[in-house]
């Protein structure tokens, strides 16, 4: 039988990214230290590095070094060997909120530069205060915060750092938000309901933003809620160059949605799975983050489930999911997901046995409690080269071809 494969097209981009664009790292990143100033270049076709380590194993799982300037010692050198960058004279600057700094460390270490100097703090009466403490006159401002728990603490903060910079003569300001909250009230479902991802996307608009950068929205219509241009990052090819070097055997791979909604998700997802069938969990919600499975669709007997959601927040979906999948005869249930928002009690559910695996990435921070199935990969060069595109006007959509 023969191994997992990943389709044409997405064989020979992650061949190309795996060693650059994506990284696994562990749980763990003290040893995460920004390096200096790196050459690099923006291309519309695909990017190649050399990794001259090879997978270690860390609690043992197999993990990707994080990318560092030893790993990349040729990395891109081609049309940004005569425009190197400079820390003192660029005109990008990257700023990060107190949401996810680990993050923008990452994305920061990634393009070769520092974060930005910034104060932010609360006042005694919870207020925030925001003060720039370098110059961005003229420059090309991004700002890393995603609106993860406490939700309306973070986009808070988001909106007093893009009005500072605003006030600060920046000539464009871009809101890199990983994590994008408010994005599941898209729609009326009932009547006298509101529709807050509008209403969130128009403060962002209002408070000086022109641009907005976000990864994996719980639904592409999000986009059209902005009246500023938005890149939307996919960060489902990290995961799925993760699963690729697990060896899984394509004949027993099959994916599953948790729900009805996510179809179009999980179909996208295996079509790169080379072309693995479909299951579809058919569920009835009672009320909010309150879930009951009814119903499979699709034959996992014997076979390696993998649930693909864009998020897991109280994780009732997705264990119950599991539990039925393995009724219905699944040998192993993997979860897949970009967006780890784990309210409880979520790592009580995940932890239960039902899963192999928990996969997920890092644009919201990792939990301060883990558990042996959790492993953590990072989007930080993924988005660090999505952000350098954004800068220098190249495509952002060749990423993923």
């Amino acid at each position: 039988m023969a191994a997992l494969t990943l389709s044409s097209s997405s064989s020979s981009y992650l061949s190309s990214l795996s060693s650059s664009l994506f990284s696994v790292g562990p749980l763990d990143h003290d040893g995460f230290v920004p390096n200096e100033s790196r050459i690099r270049m923006c291309s519309n076709g695909g990017v190649r590095c050399d990794m001259s380590e090879s997978l270690r194993h860390v609690n043992g799982k197999p993990t990707i070094p994080i990318v560092t300037e030893r790993t990349l010692p040729k990395f891109l050198e081609s049309a940004r060997m005569e425009k190197r960058v400079n820390r003192s004279s660029t005109r990008l600057k990257l700023f990060s909120g107190s949401a996810n700094r680990l993050l923008s460390q990452e994305i920061a270490c990634y393009m070769g530069l520092e974060l930005g100097k910034i104060n932010i703090k609360r006042f005694a009466d919870g207020e925030i205060y925001v003060q720039l403490q370098e110059s961005v006159r003229g420059c090309d401002v991004f700002l890393v915060q995603p609106t993860c728990p406490p939700a309306n603490e973070n986009l808070m903060e988001l909106l007093i750092m893009i009005d500072a910079c605003r006030r600060a003569s920046a000539k464009n300001i871009t809101a890199v938000i990983p994590y994008f909250g408010y994005a599941r009230a898209d729609r009326k479902t009932q009547g006298r309901e509101s529709i807050a991802a509008k209403l969130v996307a128009n403060i962002i608009t209002e408070a000086g933003a022109n641009r907005v950068l976000a990864c994996d929205l719980h639904s592409g219509q999000s986009m059209g809620y902005f009246d500023i241009p938005v890149d939307h990052v996919n960060c489902h090819p990290v995961i799925l160059d993760y699963l690729a070097s697990k060896r899984i055997c394509s004949s027993d791979l099959v994916v599953v949605s948790p729900d009805v909604g996510g179809v179009a998700r999980a179909r996208a997802f295996a079509k790169k799975l080379s072309d693995a069938p479909l299951a579809i969990v058919d569920k009835r919600r009672h009320g909010h983050n309150v879930a009951e499975v009814m119903n499979l669709i699709g034959d996992v007997k014997g076979k390696v489930a993998v649930m693909v959601d864009d998020m897991i927040d109280t994780a009732g979906t997705i264990t119950k999911g599991a539990e039925l999948l393995h009724q219905e005869g699944a040998r192993e249930v993997y979860a897949c997901c970009t967006h780890a928002v784990f309210s409880p009690p979520a790592i009580e559910r995940l932890s239960s046995g039902f899963f192999q695996e928990v996969i997920v990435t890092n644009t919201i921070p990792a939990p301060k409690v883990h558990f042996p199935q959790l492993t953590v990969l990072s989007v930080a060069n993924l988005m660090g080269e999505t952000i350098w595109r954004v800068h220098d006007d190249c495509s952002v959509s060749s990423i993923f071809q």
